[in-house]
């Protein structure tokens, strides 16, 4: 299979700069595997194409203020290092910018001295490994200092940082946001609720790795990086009891998607484990345990893409795209969203 199979136009203009308010006021597109026509719908509206007896399995990551900047002690040179992923409780792998300014030994400073950082090591993809060097608490001089880490092609100021995570994250972690979930409201939740759809919570980190771009014409050839996870036993039983009972897994997000799918076993059992996962779900897999998908609109020739086609056939997402761009649906992490069912 190829890169450009998942390739389409998308004006910059539908890349959405801002969220919409309130959160489920975004539209969305419903795309029913057994029906020809999408149907358009606000976000709101989604409690209509749940059923009773749904399992909806949220991520409750939460993201880090991951983005620092800072100046190397050296020079005085402007720097910006963005958080990826924690080794112990002072170091870290990070991207610096501008990378080839860090070398083995700089110190980076952050805040005036209040955070130090030294460089350890290079990474295999050209990060640094960093040891942080601070008095106090590290994650209250991170929320102090830190910023959200936006997207880069999402231009506009954030007034809001609380904006950029669900209502529902809990456990600090993720390089960027579950976007999918920044749909839901307490209230919108609190009707799926009332419906008879049970709504459970996983953990996956998200890294950057997720949104890295597939550079291999022959996507098989395409690495993707690990990212944390944790499913707790009493989901996991959840989840079990409701393929037995012949009952919908809805999974919010690409992220839960693959958590789902990378821990469970060939038996279509989901496992309670923690760990790290690179699964790459591309056309021709066989999903174990998800039935259904809410996701946002995503890049032309990514990952996420490959996924949902993969659930819903190629030739049926790269249609419902083309009618997303025709009719101005908004794309990428503010963007609107999609249900596959």
């Amino acid at each position: 299979m190829q890169l450009s199979d998942f390739d389409f136009d998308l004006p910059t203009e539908l890349i959405a700069q801002y969220p919409v308010e309130p959160r489920d006021a975004s539209r969305l597109m419903v795309v029913d595997r057994s029906a020809p026509e999408f149907i358009h719908a606000r976000f709101s509206d989604i409690v209509d194409y749940l059923r009773s007896g749904d399992v909806l399995v949220l991520n409750n990551t939460r993201v880090l203020p991951a983005r620092l900047l800072g100046q190397r002690e050296d020079t005085g040179g402007k720097v910006e290092v963005l958080l990826l992923r924690r080794q112990d409780l002072a170091t870290w792998e990070v991207l610096v910018k501008p990378g080839k300014k860090a070398k083995l030994g700089a110190i980076l400073s952050f805040g005036g001295g209040l955070l130090r950082a030294q460089v350890l090591d290079v990474t295999e993809a050209g990060g640094r490994v960093v040891k942080f060097l601070y008095t106090g608490v590290f994650e209250n001089i991170l929320d102090e200092l830190g910023k959200m880490p936006l997207p880069p092609y999402i231009t506009a100021a954030l007034a809001d940082r609380e904006r950029y995570q669900t209502v529902y994250a809990k456990e600090t972690g993720s390089a960027a946001a579950p976007t999918a979930g920044l749909h839901f409201t307490p209230e919108l939740l609190a009707k799926i609720r009332d419906k008879g759809v049970q709504v459970v919570e996983i953990l996956l980190h998200v890294g950057l790795g997720t949104f890295r771009p597939v550079k291999a014409e022959n996507i098989l050839q395409h690495q993707m990086h690990s990212e944390y996870y944790r499913i707790e036993a009493e989901v996991a039983e959840v989840i079990n009891r409701a393929k037995t009972e012949g009952r919908r897994v809805i999974a919010v997000g690409t992220t839960s998607a693959r958590t789902l799918e990378a821990a469970s076993d060939a038996d279509h059992r989901l496992r309670a484990e923690e760990g790290w996962t690179n699964i790459f779900i591309y056309p021709g897999y066989c999903f174990k345990l998800v039935d259904g998908l809410i996701t946002n609109f995503h890049f032309p020739k990514s990952t996420l893409l490959m996924l949902v086609s993969a659930l819903a056939g190629r030739e049926r997402i790269m249609d419902a795209y083309q009618a997303a761009v025709s009719g101005a649906y908004r794309f990428y992490s503010f963007g609107d969203a999609m249900f596959i069912i």
